[in-house]
């Protein structure tokens, strides 16, 4: 369907987005919501919509009554079908207020309710000095909230690199204290003290530069159905996912899936996908944390 789209202009384009969202969530819209939506005229308003209509003629009506173009029957996204998740999100953001509603396309919010524990806000001025250090390659002092009861909050790291991973953002890092690399739970860091240029090698943080595939199959102990279910939850192709995954994110996905407990440990219910190369993971983290750990040691030898 959007078949000479790719050569539209990126602001034509924003505003046929537009048009395409609001049939696809409000089942309607007119040519004042994109004037006022984009500060246009009504005439380029006018000439937008002729040309939506050129490109998805199937998918609006004009109704007079409502003085609105309307979804038709046979309505199929022509521009946001591939995005569809990214919409799905700001409304996760939006209830969580990380958005306003007016930073959005939504003319209403359906009914939405999110279940999470909540966290508190990330601080910008920590984020800032943080971003800054891994452009510039520095070293920095922090304050960090440790889980491990340590009676010394001031740590000094080099961080390299962001994750993310079940709704927490994590700074990858070498620590000066420990001689290696770990992951800094971004919201526990309370204060960036100071900076300086680091002089540590980032390649030697093999846990992230090395990969892995990790291969997920449903867990054998669900009833065929079951699994078939699993196996479509998760877009599986021939009863298995492989999933490229860096050695130093292994971790958080396996302990967020359980695929780090042996089958049969847990119900099938609870344990609904299992990790079939689980040995073969657990094995190369560990020979790539020990990897960097030597690694790291014979470069501060040589300083």
């Amino acid at each position: 369907m959007e078949e000479g789209s790719e050569r539209l202009r990126w602001g034509v384009r924003r505003r046929l987005e537009f048009i395409d969202f609001r049939l696809f969530w409000d089942g309607r819209f007119n040519r004042s919501d994109l004037s006022v939506t984009f500060g246009i005229s009504a005439q380029q308003a006018s000439a937008d919509i002729g040309q939506y209509e050129k490109i998805a003629p199937d998918n609006l009506h004009y109704d007079r009554a409502e003085k609105a173009y309307i979804r038709a029957e046979g309505f199929a996204p022509a521009f946001i079908g591939e995005t569809i998740e990214r919409y799905l999100l700001q409304l996760v953001a939006i209830e969580n207020h990380w958005m306003r509603p007016g930073d959005t396309w939504f003319d209403a919010i359906p009914p939405i309710e999110i279940i999470t524990l909540g966290r508190r806000a990330t601080d910008p001025t920590v984020l800032l000095r943080v971003l800054d250090a891994i452009r510039k390659r520095q070293e920095i002092d922090i304050d960090y909230a440790s889980l491990t009861g340590s009676v010394q909050p001031s740590r000094t790291i080099a961080p390299h690199a962001l994750a993310h991973s079940a709704g927490r953002w994590y700074v990858r890092s070498w620590s000066r204290d420990h001689n290696d690399f770990r992951d800094y739970n971004l919201n526990r860091i309370i204060a960036v003290l100071a900076h300086r240029p680091a002089a540590v090698d980032v390649a030697l943080d093999f846990e992230w530069v090395h990969k892995i595939n990790l291969v997920i199959r449903p867990n054998p102990g669900l009833s065929p159905e079951r699994q078939a279910a699993v196996a479509s939850e998760h877009a599986m192709t021939n009863g298995q996912l492989i999933r490229p995954c860096r050695l130093s994110l292994s971790f958080y996905l396996m302990s967020e899936y359980n695929l780090d407990v042996e089958p049969g440990v847990l119900k099938p219910e609870k344990q609904q996908i299992v990790l079939h190369n689980r040995d073969e993971v657990t094995q190369a983290r560990a020979s790539s944390r020990q990897m960097s750990i030597e690694a790291l040691a014979r470069a501060s030898q040589s300083v």
